[in-house]
């Protein structure tokens, strides 16, 4: 599938030591480097518009990740090594490009993969931008901030979990407005705030809808659980990666002698990360849409800001530094909807 670009972005066909994939990239060659790691069920065209409001003398760059758009649909993601297929991914890429250092910007997933980046490779990061990013734990069945498994086989997270409407929607590539399990759908309720529809819906949805699909791609395989909701993850797939269980991100983060400074920016409204996301079995359980909850006391809610907050604070105490911007009214893709005091905040960070 061919998605157009915005005047001013040019996509290429890139070959690295480790995948093929599209890499679009804005402002001049020489310019101080800025890569753009999308989210799940996106591509690199999500970025456009942040990259084409760089400030003078940046160059924008921004890959299909492994498992979506235009990147080689023979490399799989390897669960069992949480975003590290993702993370040495990106860092091939610079390898490639010739670039030592960058400034790091992730979304949902890519901000995930930002968190794995800081604690494998600090040394190349300028700084971080996370906006919206995942928790650093991951996605799903942990209850509480340290990441606690909400059970030994982190039953609850993984690609199991995945609509099976929803699953059926893609893979029909359904474009429509038909059911609350459409792509387009999810994209007008739950990653942006209602009334607002981006004015490139259409690019965003052929992005979204260009996600690899199987097995050991999305939703990725299952592991069978006596825990509930009886699902626990497999090991092929983003949706797999994604779960605590494979996620080792902290630790690093936290023992890197290098610690770029972090900018989390998030909207008040986002229903995708919070600490009770839309898709969160703890938080589907206790709305009563998931039977068989089995309780706040053995499953709550994945406290995902709490989270987040609190891995930045240690980081901060071990010698880095963060900031949290809130921007009220904003859903999950703040950079979307708020481009100006987006980047307000983005450009002052990396300048």
């Amino acid at each position: 599938m061919t998605i157009p670009t915005m005047a001013g972005i040019t996509a290429e066909i890139i070959s690295t030591a480790r995948i093929t994939t599209r890499v679009l990239f804005s402002g001049p060659a020489v310019g101080t480097p800025a890569l753009f790691l999308h989210g799940n069920l996106s591509s690199a065209t999500w970025w456009e518009e942040v990259m084409l409001s760089l400030p003078a003398g940046f160059r924008g760059i921004a890959p299909d990740q492994r498992g979506f758009g235009s990147a080689d649909a023979a490399e799989k993601v390897d669960a069992t090594r949480g975003m590290g297929d993702l993370a040495d991914d990106a860092v091939a890429l610079l390898d490639q490009l010739g670039i030592d250092r960058v400034h790091l910007v992730g979304n949902s997933l890519g901000g995930v993969v930002a968190w794995r980046m800081i604690a494998d490779y600090a040394d190349r990061l300028l700084t971080v931008t996370q906006a919206a990013p995942g928790s650093p734990y991951g996605f799903g069945g942990t209850k509480d901030i340290e990441g606690t498994p909400c059970f030994d086989d982190y039953a609850g997270s993984g690609g199991g979990l995945i609509n099976a409407e929803v699953v059926k929607n893609i893979a029909a590539g359904d474009r429509s407005l038909d059911s609350p399990f459409t792509v387009r759908s999810a994209l007008r309720s739950l990653v942006f705030k209602p009334p607002f529809v981006p004015e490139r819906e259409e690019e965003l949805l052929s992005a979204a809808l260009s996600i690899h699909q199987g097995e050991k791609d999305y939703p990725g395989d299952m592991t069978p659980s006596t825990n509930w909701p009886f699902v626990a993850p497999g090991r092929w797939g983003v949706n797999n990666a994604l779960s605590p269980k494979y996620v080792d991100n902290v630790d690093g983060m936290l023992a890197t002698t290098n610690k770029p400074p972090v900018l989390w920016i998030r909207g008040s409204a986002d229903l995708v990360v919070s600490d009770a996301a839309a898709a969160d079995m703890g938080a589907l359980g206790a709305a009563g849409i998931i039977p068989g909850w089995p309780g706040m006391a053995v499953f709550p809610p994945q406290p995902m800001l709490g989270q987040i907050r609190a891995v930045l604070q240690k980081y901060q105490n071990a010698g880095g530094s963060f900031q949290e911007v809130v921007i009220d009214g904003a859903a999950h893709d703040v950079y979307l909807e708020y481009l100006e005091p987006f980047n307000q905040h983005f450009h002052q960070h990396i300048s």
